[in-house]
């Protein structure tokens, strides 16, 4: 099979790789369609140091094994893969598993081929309201979602969003429809006016009005989001980090200390909720996407994901 490959000098290319087998108690899964992620950007210039093929947003449908209870229905999946052994896994905490696998981004082959495979506890039955389009994004929104469960937010809670990137609008949709009063920052007008509808006041970075914020939310993928965020984050405030950046981050502790601030990472979040989220028409998942590829232009896709501006960028495998 075809699959978008990164080697171990960080270089992607298209190889002919044998159709993975699932392991006991897992599933073969035939990729319908898989998105571009600012992560797989990031692997591509050296985080994780990660070797295999990429992709861990995808949309598929079970192709294997004979006999599985899985067998013909359209499937997303939880991307982190296990022991279910340790310590964390017993207490539930089974996403920071101590020898935790994952998808595309460490130690796991990914979504960018025709096929992966996944063990079956990790799937979730795609809802026949959504279509294919929409549920490629349901591991974004699921990360978007993992924002707001880092901090208890009453309603109407000003909060800041920094970036208008994927991701970034995803959590602005995210929070307006919890009630939350969202303010987003970014640097495109024709991403922030996207949030516009879900009644989040949007700015561009050099109008952002004087004051300061209870919650951050830090989703720009640029060292200048985090800048900005610590700068308007109240005395006792949390900023909640969802980007990650391949080099170190030059942080003053005295922005934490002197003011009390948290800053709080957040990584993965719930898929039950966001595919819940994307049945009932709550997100505008077409506004997001800005062009498909098929695989065998895998290269071109990664190429146009990386250019200033781009949204999604789905891959159809």
């Amino acid at each position: 099979m075809l699959a978008l490959y990164c080697g171990a000098d960080r270089k992607v290319s298209l190889r002919e790789l044998p159709q993975p087998r699932p392991g006991p108690g897992e599933a073969l899964i035939r990729v319908t369609l898989a998105g571009i992620c600012g992560t797989d950007l990031q692997i591509l210039r050296g985080y994780h140091d990660f070797q295999g093929v990429l992709g861990h947003e995808f949309v598929g449908v079970v192709a294997g094994p004979p006999g599985s209870s899985w067998l013909g229905k359209r499937v997303v999946g939880e991307i982190n893969v296990s022991c279910g052994d340790c310590d964390l896994c017993r207490k539930g905490s089974t996403r920071h598993c101590r020898t935790r696998r994952v998808i595309g981004i460490k130690d796991r082959d990914g979504a960018f081929a025709p096929y992966l495979t996944l063990p079956e506890a990790n799937l979730l039955a795609v809802p026949r309201q959504v279509e294919d389009e929409a549920a490629v994004f349901t591991e974004p929104l699921a990360a978007a979602l993992a924002a707001m469960d880092a901090v208890s937010l009453p309603r109407k809670t000003p909060v800041l969003v920094v970036g208008d990137g994927r991701l970034g609008l995803l959590i602005s949709f995210a929070l307006a429809l919890s009630e939350a009063e969202v303010h987003l920052v970014g640097h495109h007008r024709d991403h922030l006016s996207l949030a516009q509808p879900y009644g989040v006041a949007t700015f561009l970075e050099k109008d952002l009005p004087p004051g300061d914020y209870a919650v951050v939310v830090e989703a720009s993928a640029a060292a200048a989001g985090l800048d900005l965020a610590l700068a308007r984050v109240r005395p006792k405030g949390t900023v909640i980090m969802k980007s990650t950046y391949v080099k170190p981050y030059p942080l003053d502790s005295a922005n934490l200390v002197v003011p009390e601030v948290r800053l709080i990472g957040s990584r993965c979040g719930p898929m039950g909720p966001a595919l819940r989220l994307l049945a009932r028409g709550l997100i505008n998942h077409r506004a997001l996407i800005d062009r498909r590829f098929p695989l065998s232009q895998g290269l071109e896709a990664l190429e146009w994901a990386q250019r200033p501006g781009v949204l999604k960028v789905l891959l159809e495998c």
